[in-house]
């Protein structure tokens, strides 16, 4: 696995690498075996980066290899094993897998980040940071946020809860790293108990003692979902320009708990009802209440019409306009706004809107990736972004 970023050469255009990032982001990046990469080195300015080039080319997945430097299984939540390069043609037999490695620029410092699915260990993934090896993804969200929007996120909003849940728990993320611990702790204990009550295993001892690790975890895990809904929602009351002004509200029996009492009486109350609840979840599995049933509501002002039912546009400005007020929100908190990966996100909007996206993106102090299949859609950023040409899982430099 790659665990320094090598040098890449240096165009004219990059003169303002050398001369020190002013925003948050990444100055090299470098891909190794990486779905249709063999290898590739960029270095890059602190301004945005523009990919564009034909469908399949590779520009999706140059925004997933960023978004492995977050915790998790990347943008499109994929088996680690499948982002291995497959040999093409008389390409030699691949006997590694796949590695990114960055550096970064965040408000702390400089950081060198390496991850990459370790071939010895089937599914997986190995990270280091400034050459230390670490044992917990959730360390990489001290170094940086990430956020992004791709066009499977279109349907976010008519679609079942679960990618809404995943969505808010990404912006959790971002703002607070030890949401991943909290939610991994939640679901392991909660697939655990699913197996014990799906085999007969009749131990009231050890089901009471999963469904209290149940209670605590998903307590503090829906404490972080509505804390950051609640200042995500006053965030984007305050939002300015053409995009909505979103609303959004948590909705769940645990939500309604939190309401109405302290988080340890939440906690018993939980507790309690998972313990009452046995029977009845070891015939249809998983358990009938918690955090991994709760639902994001978004409706659109003013007139307070669900998301669901607003226009594909609409959608699609609404899930913009969370994604902007999430950055300033983070900044505000955390001191740095997140890096912004949007996929083919320029084609959706009007040119109105296209300007005014990118004139906000500038405001953020931080480094946005986007891809479009054209230069023309990016127009107003000609002066201040690195435009790549993507090809056949090779990138260069454009002369846009």
């Amino acid at each position: 696995m790659l665990t320094e970023v090598q040098e890449a050469r240096w165009s004219p255009d990059q003169a303002m690498v050398a001369a020190g990032p002013r925003r948050v982001g990444v100055t090299r990046l470098a891909l190794s075996n990486f779905r249709n990469y063999r290898s590739e080195r960029l270095a890059l300015g602190d301004g945005p980066v523009v990919l564009t080039g034909p469908n399949g080319a590779g520009k999706t997945n140059l925004l997933e290899a960023l978004s492995f430097l977050a915790p998790g299984r990347g943008l499109r939540a994929a088996r680690l094993s499948e982002i291995d390069r497959r040999p093409v043609g008389g390409d030699p037999v691949m006997v590694e897998g796949w590695a990114v490695a960055a550096h970064l620029m965040a408000r702390s410092g400089a950081v060198r980040i390496g991850t990459g699915r370790d071939p010895a260990g089937g599914e997986r993934r190995t990270i280091r940071i400034d050459g230390e090896t670490v044992r917990s993804q959730a360390a990489l969200s001290e170094q940086l946020g990430i956020v992004w929007l791709t066009p499977q996120m279109d349907r976010l909003f008519v679609d079942g809860p679960a990618g809404r849940r995943r969505f808010l728990d990404r912006l959790v993320l971002a703002i607070d790293p030890a949401h991943a611990a909290r939610v991994g702790a939640y679901e392991q204990a909660l697939r655990e108990r699913a197996r014990l009550l799906r085999d007969g295993v009749a131990d009231p001892g050890w089901l009471a003692a999963l469904e209290e690790v149940m209670a605590a975890q998903g307590v503090a895990v829906t404490a972080a979902r509505c804390d950051t809904v609640q200042r995500l929602d006053a965030a984007c009351a305050e939002a300015e320009g053409p995009f909505p002004r979103a609303r959004l509200a948590l909705l769940g029996a645990v939500e309604t708990w939190l309401d109405e009492m302290p988080a340890l009486t939440a906690e018993a109350r939980f507790a309690a009802a998972l313990a009452d609840a046995r029977r009845n979840d070891a015939l249809t599995g998983g358990a009938a209440v918690g955090p991994h049933r709760s639902d994001l509501v978004v409706t659109l002002p003013p007139g307070g019409v669900a998301a669901e039912f607003a226009s594909t546009g609409e959608q699609k400005a609404l899930l913009i306009s969370i994604v902007l007020a999430h950055a300033r929100l983070q900044r505000a908190l955390r001191g740095s706004p997140p890096l912004l990966l949007l996929d083919e996100i320029a084609a959706h909007l009007d040119a109105g809107r296209r300007s005014s996206l990118f004139d906000l993106l500038m405001r953020l102090e931080s480094q946005t990736w986007l891809t479009g299949t054209e230069e023309a859609m990016f127009a107003p950023l000609r002066r201040h972004a690195q435009f790549l040409w993507v090809h056949n899982g090779t990138v260069n430099q454009t002369c846009f």
